[in-house]
């Protein structure tokens, strides 16, 4: 699953800049100029990181910060401040805000691209593009591969999404209409016994292997993936 970044910066040679860069490393990318099209963007679909400016007009960037916080549906969406002050009160007033990182202007496009995998990793390890393995199960999202013991399984496209989820979130239990969120992505709109004839084509897929059993179903709640 190829990340999704909402940059939003309303000086267009620095919001190129940035988009650019993160086009190059592999990134899906949405742009807004202010805090009210960030709004619009988010509202039509989850970005899976904001690269966000202080300054902007109208709204401050501190303030959508708090704002996406404070909203149940993008609290946990990972934010990165771009700014050009320096004190360190202001520093820590982003932070506050709700930034997971922040990066001071002028900036190196490589050390933004950097800092966003970084906060990836740490907020979203599904999303940073690294293999994961359980036993002797592998998943490797940049090549699109599964493994068992060495063999390779054949999973459909939603198939591949459901596992990789389900490896990078291993022993946690999730609702038909939280999979539905995480998998699917919160704008789409289908019906949540979707997701039973996908966990049966994962199962079945992974039956060769004895993998089958990780998947568990969680009577009266929905599924889990079994870790250990």
């Amino acid at each position: 699953m190829t990340p999704t970044i909402l940059v939003v910066e309303d000086e267009p040679a620095i919001q190129e800049l940035v988009v650019i860069n993160l086009k190059h490393a592999g990134f899906l990318v949405v742009r807004a100029g202010s805090a009210e099209e960030a709004d619009s963007a988010i509202r039509a679909a989850l970005p899976d990181l904001v690269v966000l400016d202080w300054m902007l007009p109208g709204q401050s960037g501190v303030a959508l910060a708090k704002k996406i916080r404070g909203d149940e549906r993008t609290r946990e969406i990972p934010i990165i401040m771009l700014t050009a002050r320096v004190h360190e009160e202001d520093k820590v007033q982003g932070l506050e805000a709700g930034a997971d990182d922040y990066v001071t202007k002028p900036f190196s496009p490589k050390e933004l691209v950097a800092r966003v995998r970084a906060v990836l990793r740490r907020r979203a390890p599904h999303l940073a593009g690294e293999a994961v393995e359980i036993g002797n199960l592998q998943l490797n999202p940049a090549t699109h591969r599964v493994l068992a013991a060495g063999q390779p399984i054949d999973l459909g496209p939603t198939e591949f999404r459901l596992l990789f989820f389900f490896m990078t979130h291993a022993e946690r239990v999730y609702t038909r209409a939280q999979l539905l969120d995480e998998v699917w992505g919160d704008h789409v709109f289908i019906e949540e016994r979707t997701v039973d004839v996908h966990i049966r084509r994962l199962r079945a897929a992974l039956e060769s292997s004895g993998h089958h059993e990780r998947v568990e179903t969680v009577r009266g709640t929905g599924y889990r993936f079994r870790g250990a």
